[in-house]
């Protein structure tokens, strides 16, 4: 489908009070050329930014991975340089990754992240929509930093009773790693949430009607179930695997539910 189809699709689906974010994932600068340069990631990510002004979701969420090499400087001033190109209107949203904050996250990467991105864990209202961002790291990668993930655990759990309270028809979960690839009781693997964690974290959000998680992290796309909870793991706008290719996700909420497809660049003009 061409963007003219998407432009005509979201208009019909706002007419109808529908709202629309998209989700971008693992713009990674860097990765590409394993850190000699980022012009690759450079030219995608403004094609990203430019494809949303077009679209004019509510919001943009980056679903981590913003760079390929924690705490790099010129790294992180270009995501930032193309990120202010998006439209004002238009809210952006960032989740910290694994290379932002280290597979095993310490007190000075977790502290080095909020200086340069803010809060690595937090909520949002949008519309109908009550969004809550997790720093997956603080789920899988927890020896250096038990006690804030304990903190973001008990964090969570409070938060999902807030948004319950709240009324907002649609309470959506953003981190990097996905918590499974296909199926909950799958086995641990460098790209889902190990098992008991990924069981407590489940059993919160089943127990406080969360339907859908977004994540990243695997540079390809996927898609799994858990009961009435829908899995989504977002391909990348930076470097793909797998035999994927760099994208975007777009995503509509409305009364019915949340539906979503993913367009590789070759689909936006």
């Amino acid at each position: 489908m061409t963007i003219r189809g998407v432009l005509l699709l979201l208009a019909a689906a706002a007419s109808l009070g529908a709202q629309t974010f998209i989700q971008m994932s693992d713009p990674q600068f860097g990765m590409f050329e394993k850190d000699a340069g980022f012009a690759h990631e450079t030219a995608n990510f403004e094609f990203a930014i430019a494809a949303a002004n077009r679209i004019q979701p509510a919001f943009v969420m980056v679903t981590g991975d913003l760079t390929n090499k924690p705490g790099d400087a010129a790294q992180i001033a270009e995501f930032h340089r193309i990120a202010g190109k998006l439209d004002s209107r238009i809210r952006l949203y960032t989740v910290p990754g694994n290379h932002d904050v280290g597979n095993e996250p310490t007190a000075a990467s977790l502290a080095a992240y909020r200086k340069n991105y803010g809060k690595d864990y937090y909520s949002f209202r949008a519309g109908e929509i009550y969004g809550i961002v997790l720093n997956s790291n603080l789920e899988k990668g927890t020896k250096d930093v038990p006690a804030e993930a304990a903190k973001m655990e008990a964090w969570f759990r409070a938060e999902l009773g807030t948004a319950k309270r709240s009324g907002a028809k649609h309470i959506i979960v953003f981190q990097h790693i996905p918590l499974f690839m296909k199926e909950s009781g799958e086995p641990d693997q460098y790209f889902n949430i190990e098992a008991d964690v990924r069981a407590r974290y489940l059993k919160l959000m089943h127990e406080y009607g969360v339907k859908e998680v977004f994540a990243g992290h695997y540079h390809r796309n996927e898609l799994g179930r858990d009961g009435d909870l829908e899995m989504v793991t977002t391909g990348p706008v930076g470097t793909p695997l797998g035999g994927a290719r760099s994208g975007i996700r777009v995503v509509t909420v409305d009364d019915k539910g949340v539906s979503h497809r993913y367009y590789d660049f070759g689909d936006l003009p």
